[in-house]
C-alpha cells in the first residue's frame, strides 16, 4: 500500500462509528470491517511508485511479525516476463507467506473492462474485484431560464434561493494578463482575475488539457474561487478533449462548485451564457445577465440498486505468462464494494492533490475493495483461528452472492453497456460476510499442493520450480493445473474430456446430507459423483467431476456446481471451460 494506506487500513480495521467530517460537514459515520483487529502498516511504495524489492521486503517483514492477513492494494504494472507469471518474485514471496499461514488478499487491478487485464495471478492469492454501491452523490446547477443540469461535486450550495450572475473566466480577467489563456480558463491562479468583476459571480471554468497532464487540478479551482471572492464555479468540458472522464470529480469541495461531465450540458450552459451576455464591439463582456444557482451536492441518495461489477475492475481469464496463454485458474476470486468508499486519509499525504489536507477521502478502485475482503477474512480467522488461508478463501468464495437483492443476476459494466456478469468479472460472486463465517464445506490446499500446481503449468520445468520454491516436482505422473483443490474449476483447453477431483471438508459443526445440482456450461456435459452424500462433522469427502466436451465453443462458457445441505448450507463452485475440441486426446 502507498498513498492510500490510511484509507485501506481504516477500511479493513478502522474504529466503529467514526464521524466523517470534511470541510465542516458531517457526511455520516464509518466503520472498518473488523474494528477490533490490530493493524500493521508497512511502507513499500512512494509518490513516484516503488520497487518490487521493497514490496517483497515488506511482505517478508509482515510474515516475520506474525500478521494473519496481508492486504495488498498494489501489484505489478504488467504481466511479468519469464516462463510463468506464477514464478515471479512477488508471487513466490506471497506463496511463502501462505505457507506460513498468512492469508494474502490482493487487488485485481483497475484495467477493466478489457479481458485478461487481471494483475493478480496465483491460486494462493485472493484476488479482489470491485463493485459499485447504491450510494450516489449528485449535484445540480439551475439556470435563470429554468434549465437544470446534473453533475458531480460534493460541495455546499450557493445562498439558498438566490441566483448569482454567471461569468466565463476569460471575461473577468485582466485584458493584459501575461498568463496563458488555458491557465485563465482552467481557473488555476488568482492573479489574472479582476476582483471587482468576479466578486459574487459563479465562474465558468473549463476542463482543459492542463487537467489531463495534471498541471491543473479541481482542488486549485476551488482554492482560486475562494480567494477571489466568487460565489462558486462550474467546470465545463472542453470540446477538444471530448467525453474524457473528468479526474477528481468526486472530491469534496469547500466552495459551491459543480463538475459537468456531459458535453451536451456544457454546450447548453455556454449557449445560455453567451445569449445573455452583452459585449462591446471589441468582444469585451460589459453586462452579465445570465444567472444560476448551485444546489447542495453533499447529501447522499441511496438507490437500492443491485451492485454491478465496476467498469474499471480488471477481468479474467487469468494467464500463465506474458504471451497471454490462459491458465486453469479462476481470477478474480471474489468481489467487494470498491466505488465511492469513504475512509480515513492522512492530511499530510502528498499522494493525491485532490485530497491534500483532508482527514477523509472518497475513493474508488479495486484497492478500495481489497481491504473489505481483508477485514472480513480477519473476522473469519477470529471465529476459526485454526483455519488455513485456503480454508478462508474457500469459505468466502463458496458463500458469495451471484444475485442482487432483487434476486436477478449481478451485472457487469462493459465498454458501453451492462451485461450479465461471468466468473471472469466477479469471481465466485459478491462477498456475503454472514454466510462466509459458516460455509458448511471448505476446500483445503497446502504448500505441497501449490508446488504440484506449479509443476503442472505448461512451459515450466522442474528446475524452474526448484529454483523458485526450493523443492522439486514429485515423481508421480504430472497432473493438470485444474487438479488443485480450489473452490472453482477452470479449464482453459478442454479436448474431449477431463476428470477433476475435489475434496470437501465438513466444517458445519454436525453431520449433514448434501445434494449436488449442476448448471452445465455451454458445450460441456458435467457429471458429479456422488450426487448425494452424507458427511459427518470434520470429515472429508472425495468428489469426482467429469467434464465431457459436446460442442466446440472456441470461447469460455460458464456454469456452476451447487452443494445443497439439509442444514441450510449452500456451497457454490463456479465452472469456466474453454472447449477446443470434442475429440478425446
Amino acid at each position: 500500500m502507498f498513498q492510500n494506506s490510511s484509507h485501506t487500513a481504516s477500511t479493513a480495521a478502522g474504529n466503529h462509528d467514526v464521524p466523517v467530517i470534511v470541510n465542516h460537514f458531517n457526511y455520516g459515520y464509518a466503520s472498518g470491517m473488523a474494528p477490533g483487529a490490530g493493524i500493521a502498516v508497512y511502507k513499500a511504495m512512494y509518490s513516484f511508485g516503488g520497487f518490487m524489492s521493497d514490496v517483497v521486503a515488506a511482505v517478508d517483514q509482515a510474515v516475520e511479525d506474525g500478521v494473519d492477513i496481508l492486504s495488498l492494494s498494489v501489484g505489478p504494472a504488467s504481466i511479468p516476463s519469464g516462463p510463468s507469471a506464477f514464478l515471479n518474485v512477488l508471487e513466490m514471496q506471497l506463496l511463502f507467506a501462505t505457507r506460513a499461514g498468512v492469508l494474502v488478499v490482493q487487488a485485481a487491478g483497475n484495467g477493466g473492462p478489457s479481458p485478461t487485464s487481471i494483475l493478480s495471478f496465483s491460486p494462493w492469492i485472493t484476488s479482489v474485484a470491485a463493485s459499485t454501491t447504491d450510494r450516489k452523490y449528485n449535484n445540480s446547477i439551475v439556470l435563470g431560464n429554468g434549465q437544470s443540469f446534473s453533475g458531480s461535486g460534493l460541495s455546499p450550495p450557493t445562498l439558498s434561493g438566490v441566483y448569482f450572475p454567471l461569468a466565463a473566466a476569460s471575461d473577468v480577467c485582466k485584458g493584459n494578463t501575461t498568463s496563458a489563456l488555458l491557465t485563465v480558463e482552467s481557473c488555476q491562479e488568482t492573479e489574472p482575475f479582476v476582483r471587482a468583476l468576479v466578486h459574487g459571480k459563479i465562474v465558468i471554468c473549463t476542463y482543459t488539457f492542463d487537467f489531463e497532464s495534471e498541471t491543473a487540478s479541481i482542488a486549485n479551482v476551488a482554492d482560486t474561487i475562494q480567494k477571489i471572492g466568487a460565489a462558486g464555479f462550474v467546470l465545463t468540458m472542453d470540446p477538444d478533449i471530448g467525453s474524457e472522464k473528468i479526474k477528481g470529480s468526486t472530491m469534496t469541495l469547500s466552495v459551491p462548485g459543480l463538475i459537468l461531465n456531459s458535453m451536451e450540458a456544457s454546450t447548453a450552459l455556454r449557449e445560455y451564457y453567451n445569449s445573455k451576455t452583452l459585449r462591446s464591439r471589441s468582444g469585451k463582456a460589459i453586462s452579465f445577465r445570465a444567472t444560476a444557482r448551485i444546489l447542495d451536492g453533499r447529501q447522499a441518495s441511496y438507490t437500492r440498486q443491485d451492485p454491478v461489477v465496476a467498469s474499471y475492475s480488471s477481468r479474467g481469464p487469468d494467464v500463465n505468462n506474458a504471451q497471454l496463454d490462459t491458465a486453469d485458474v479462476l481470477k478474480p476470486n471474489i468481489m467487494a464494494p470498491g466505488s465511492l468508499i469513504w475512509a480515513s486519509w492522512s492530511p499530510t499525504s502528498e499522494g493525491d492533490q485532490y485530497i491534500k489536507g483532508q482527514n477523509f477521502a472518497l475513493l474508488s478502485g479495486t484497492s478500495m475493495a481489497t481491504p473489505h475482503i481483508a477485514g472480513i477474512a480477519a473476522l473469519i480467522k477470529e471465529r476459526h483461528p485454526r483455519w488455513s488461508p485456503a480454508a478462508i478463501i474457500s469459505a468466502m468464495m463458496t458463500t458469495a452472492d451471484v444475485t442482487g437483492r432483487s434476486g436477478t443476476p449481478i451485472l457487469a459494466q462493459q465498454a458501453n453497456q451492462l451485461a450479465p456478469a461471468t466468473p471472469f468479472d466477479l469471481g465466485a460472486g459478491l462477498i456475503n460476510p454472514s454466510r462466509a463465517i459458516d460455509p458448511g464445506l471448505i476446500f483445503k490446499a497446502k504448500f505441497k499442493h501449490y508446488v504440484l500446481f506449479l509443476c503442472s503449468v505448461p512451459g515450466v520445468d522442474e528446475m524452474s520450480v526448484r529454483r523458485a520454491v526450493g523443492v522439486g516436482c514429485p515423481n508421480k505422473k504430472k497432473a493438470w493445473c485444474s487438479d488443485l483443490n480450489t473452490p472453482s474449476v477452470t479449464i482453459s483447453n478442454l479436448i474431449g474430456s477431463r476428470n477433476v477431483i475435489r475434496r470437501v471438508t465438513n466444517v458445519g459443526g454436525g453431520d449433514e446430507k448434501y445434494q449436488v445440482i449442476v448448471q452445465e456450461p455451454l458445450g460441456v456435459s458435467v457429471s458429479v459423483t456422488p450426487q448425494v452424500f452424507k458427511i459427518i462433522a470434520d470429515a472429508s469427502r472425495r468428489i469426482t467431476i467429469v467434464l465431457n466436451a459436446t460442442q466446440t465453443t472456441n470461447t469460455y462458457s460458464f456454469g456452476e456446481i451447487v452443494f445443497l445441505g439439509n442444514q441450510n448450507h449452500t456451497v457454490r463452485m463456479p465452472l469456466a471451460v474453454f472447449v477446443s475440441s470434442t475429440l478425446h486426446s
